[in-house]
């Protein structure tokens, strides 16, 4: 193995430890805080959490194996599982990432009726979703013997093995990243730009408020 290929096994390695112990510490936070298990929030975190760990522990192992060896480390019935779960499992990660957004913005912009807007039933409902969104392009990817060992990316994921099918492929490929990854993005950057808009907006009354008081204190000190 060359230079290149053990700093990227290190670094992988360095992933892999931090992805695992994050994710485990903020599972764990959610099992033992009453405060926590309370907020809406809790569901799109948990779930965020816990498809993370999946792939940290499912993924990124074969991943590593697959940078240390070259040929193909799994079999192929194994291999197509785990490149279903990579799928399945990114997308609902970006997918929980977008709704724990659209929750913070909501709370944030509508303070006095987040309750009302924000309920379980309602987390419930967009993590339902997620998953049924996320379900859709692996099992279909499946269905087309789309899932195999990848050697560029050292890890079973899409890949195409005939080339009679590359429009299709390229279709299902763009139709993938732009329901899952993009509309994820798009959601995130309009979110949090409100939010930030929110949060400038409440520093600049912050900031007049103590002007205003620090005048008020000169006027009235005695001379």
């Amino acid at each position: 193995m060359d230079l290149a290929g053990v700093l990227l096994a290190l670094l992988l390695v360095l992933v892999l430890v931090v992805s695992l112990l994050s994710n485990l510490l903020v599972l764990l936070c959610f099992v033992y805080s009453t405060e926590i298990r309370k907020q809406v929030a809790g569901v799109f975190l948990v779930n965020l959490s816990f498809c993370n760990l999946l792939l940290t522990v499912l993924n990124m192992p074969f991943t590593l194996l697959g940078i240390l060896r070259n040929p193909q480390p799994l079999g192929g019935c194994v291999c197509k599982a785990v490149g279903f779960l990579e799928t399945f499992l990114t997308s609902n990660t970006m997918l929980s990432m977008a709704a724990l957004s659209i929750d913070k913005w909501i709370a944030v912009v509508f303070p006095l009726s987040y309750t009302s807007k924000m309920r379980y039933k309602d987390a419930v409902i967009l993590m339902g979703y997620s998953w049924l969104h996320s379900l859709t392009f692996p099992l279909v990817s499946l269905f087309y013997s789309w899932v195999d060992y990848n050697s560029v990316y050292a890890s079973c994921t899409l890949h195409l093995k005939e080339e009679t099918e590359r429009r299709r492929f390229t279709v299902f490929t763009i139709v993938f990243h732009s329901t899952s990854f993009m509309l994820s993005l798009v959601i995130l950057c309009f979110t949090y730009l409100k939010v930030l808009k929110v949060a400038r907006f409440h520093c600049k009354r912050i900031d007049i408020i103590t002007m205003q008081t620090l005048v008020l204190l000169v006027d009235i000190h005695p001379r």
